[in-house]
């Protein structure tokens, strides 16, 4: 997708700080931080949003949410919480038309869910 932000990064045709890589996805710290620490686990794969997986996804979703695990682990979270959020459309809050998980953490989280 030659004009999505999230495929130029992953491309590495636009800079971004890479946290972590795998075979299927690449975790970056977001640019507008909601939280002290607020990173992206943003799928290699061209998806659009959550509406758009395919049955074959199912295992690249678990490899993502798992890493916010381990995220939350190396950055001494595990024990005090933190939050992981997938908008889902123009409603939903999605702003980059790329399935990404937002990684949140280091304050306490009010405001929805």
């Amino acid at each position: 997708m030659q004009d999505c932000i999230f495929c130029k990064i992953i491309a590495r045709d636009t800079p971004s700080e890479f946290i972590k890589e795998s075979d299927n996805f690449i975790v970056v710290k977001d640019i507008q931080p909601q939280a002290p620490i607020h990173f992206l686990i943003i799928s290699k794969k061209h998806i659009e949003s959550i509406s758009h997986l395919g049955e074959a996804d199912q295992h690249l979703i678990g490899q993502m949410l798992y890493q916010a695990k381990l995220l939350a682990a190396e950055h001494g979270l595990a024990e005090r919480g933190y939050k992981v959020v997938i908008n889902c459309g123009q409603d939903g809050g999605q702003v980059v038309p790329h399935l990404h998980f937002h990684f949140l953490g280091g304050k306490k989280m009010a405001g929805l869910v």
